[in-house]
């Protein structure tokens, strides 16, 4: 049974009481954000989720989209959802006011957007790429196509998308093939395919924005040659609203392991008129702008799959009898215990448990850096601010998906052969999560991006971020008389991502393989660390507030509980990531290509 009630209490701990100290500081730009008026927003966005959206989530899942006569449509309901949902203003919640946004802290955006990707992970990719586009206009598109579409778009009338894959070429964008030809005033004519296009079709909106990758004649070779394109399916007319069709077509939608109610289609652009967005040949660029954007959220969809798919194994394991408890029956009215009693069912709740608590809470660090980077009047502080988004939106994106899946086996593993089964809900989870690992560039590329890119760029700089806030805690926390000995943990956790540093840095420039063997595990072990420091500093928080007598015990006693376990059996991980990275990559490049 899909199971789903938003942690709120959780959500406003790690907004009110975890990040109050990360040297991003009040920001004056959201002064007028108050936290009862958070608070409430996160609570109309839960009733959303769970009454409106997690109803369909099933239906949705086993009806998928159809493609008929050029036209896709979404499951029922979703139609009357997204109306709901955008007359309700939650497409325009963290959109800039100028294009008729609400302005709200990038924070309070992306627990709303965990809560919609908890409910309904398939729906959520409708409003999602529509902002992360909305970015890329706002970016570095002219005043005349900012003002054409940018309202309309942020309002949720219109949606957006983002073309880059092609039949031939997928992570490799120097190779792709559309065309743009210049047509002698500011439009071109786009020619060319795209394939695994989210949202690229369906009957939620009146219009959608493509934002298309292509070539124009005169293009360097490779991804220097590259140029983003604005085109709407239909061209507007004078007073803006849907005028003729723009030739742009659906060959076929894709029947998918999972999010079969999102509309993943195959797209045909047949000298369709489009304007050029940003610089030409720069397109990267302003491309990179959306997809950063939405790596971040890509990284919250693992976190939301991973919560309901957490919530659904805890009402089964309660539900569920089966064995009596090792340590003496526990139910003895009825046959047997409820299956939560098991060691083994904890041990697979509680790891579900601290990597969703986890995640959101180093989630929430990398939001609060999101607006400052955006608001902060301090120079320093935005320019930090800059730096750990950069160093750390590979790891949201890689670590929370990675998570998020994990999650979702584990809910089939506490069900059971009932979990195997679809009508038990909890099989899509696994299904819906298996994307998020893949899409915005596979983990793999994330890794990548992040020892080759993030590592050493401007001499580690972007790793200072990171490394003195953790640094600075360990040194005024490892003698508390409390958690003393869960802060040596964070400490020798942090000294082998130290080492692993060196390592890394030392062998790869020597030779490049060294550091792509040893990537996911780099990834992996910083990710760990982050979690880790975020958890200490929740323990001593909640520690702090039982001592003062609060009337939430239950809530920061498990919280320590959860932070513990976390500490006891999830960071030694980072040994063995250690160990993994020290080792280098003789054996995992010993075998010939033949030998395979």
């Amino acid at each position: 049974m899909q199971v789903y009630e938003a942690p709120l209490r959780d959500m406003k701990f790690v907004l009110h009481e975890l990040h109050t100290d990360d040297g991003f500081g009040n920001l004056e730009a959201l002064a007028e954000f108050t936290p009862d008026l958070v608070d409430a927003v996160l609570e109309e966005a839960a009733k959303v989720a769970q009454e409106v959206l997690l109803p369909l989530n099933r239906s949705g899942d086993i009806e998928g989209c159809t493609l008929e006569n050029g036209v896709v449509r979404t499951p029922k309901g979703f139609k009357e959802a997204y109306d709901m949902f955008r007359e309700g203003g939650w497409c325009a919640l963290a959109s800039d006011p100028e294009w008729g946004g609400q302005g709200l802290p990038e924070a309070l955006n992306k627990l709303t957007e965990e809560m919609i990707c908890s409910s309904n992970l398939s729906f959520s990719l409708y409003p999602g790429l529509t902002h992360g586009a909305t970015t890329a206009i706002e970016g570095y598109a002219s005043d005349a196509l900012k003002q054409a579409y940018l309202p309309k778009m942020v309002e949720g009338t219109w949606s957006g998308t983002m073309c880059l894959t092609e039949p031939h070429c997928g992570t490799d964008l120097g190779m792709l093939r559309t065309k743009a030809a210049p047509q002698g005033d500011d439009s071109y004519k786009i020619s060319g395919a795209k394939i695994f296009i989210s949202a690229g079709e369906h009957d939620l909106t009146e219009n959608i924005i493509h934002l298309v990758l292509a070539r124009l004649p005169d293009a360097p070779e490779g991804v220097k040659g590259i140029s983003l394109f604005l085109v709407p399916k239909y061209l507007p007319k004078e007073d803006g609203t849907p005028g003729p069709s723009n030739g742009v077509s659906v060959a076929a939608i894709e029947h998918k392991m999972g999010l079969k109610a999102s509309a993943t289609c195959q797209l045909n652009f047949d000298d369709s008129v489009g304007w050029l967005v940003g610089t030409a040949n720069k397109g990267m660029e302003a491309m990179f702008k959306m997809m950063n954007t939405e790596r971040v959220s890509v990284g919250i969809q693992g976190l939301g799959v991973g919560e309901a798919a957490y919530q659904s194994a805890v009402w089964y394991a309660k539900e569920r009898v089966q064995g009596r408890s090792l340590s003496g029956v526990k139910n003895p009215k009825g046959p047997a215990d409820p299956i939560i009693v098991h060691p083994d069912v904890r041990r697979m709740l509680m790891t579900a448990r601290a990597y969703n608590e986890g995640s959101r809470a180093v989630g929430a660090w990398v939001s609060r850096a999101l607006d400052a980077e955006k608001h902060a009047t301090d120079p320093a502080v935005k320019a930090r601010a800059e730096d750990f988004i950069a160093l750390m939106t590979p790891v949201v994106k890689a670590l929370f998906t990675d998570c998020g899946f994990e999650s979702a086996n584990l809910a089939v593993q506490v069900y059971g052969g009932h979990g195997y089964i679809a009508e038990s809900g909890v099989e899509q989870f696994v299904r819906d999560a298996r994307i998020a690992m893949i899409y915005e560039g596979t983990n793999g590329i994330q890794a990548l991006d992040l020892v080759g890119r993030k590592m050493p760029a401007h001499a580690g700089r972007y790793l200072r971020s990171f490394f003195h806030p953790v640094s600075d805690f360990i040194e005024a926390n490892k003698a508390d008389e409390t958690f003393g000995k869960m802060i040596e943990g964070l400490e020798k956790a942090f000294g082998a991502l130290q080492l692993s540093t060196g390592t890394i840095a030392q062998k790869g420039m020597k030779d490049p393989e060294e550091a792509g063997a040893a990537a996911t595990d780099y990834l992996r072990l910083l990710g760990l660390v982050a979690m880790g420091y975020t958890f200490a500093k929740a323990a001593l928080i909640a520690k702090a507030r039982l001592d003062e007598g609060t009337e939430d015990a239950a809530f920061y006693t498990a919280k320590i509980a959860t932070a513990r376990f976390f500490f006891d059996r999830l960071l030694p991980q980072a040994t063995a990531a250690f160990l993994a990275i020290k080792s280098g990559k003789s054996s995992m490049m010993a075998l010939e290509v033949e030998m395979f």
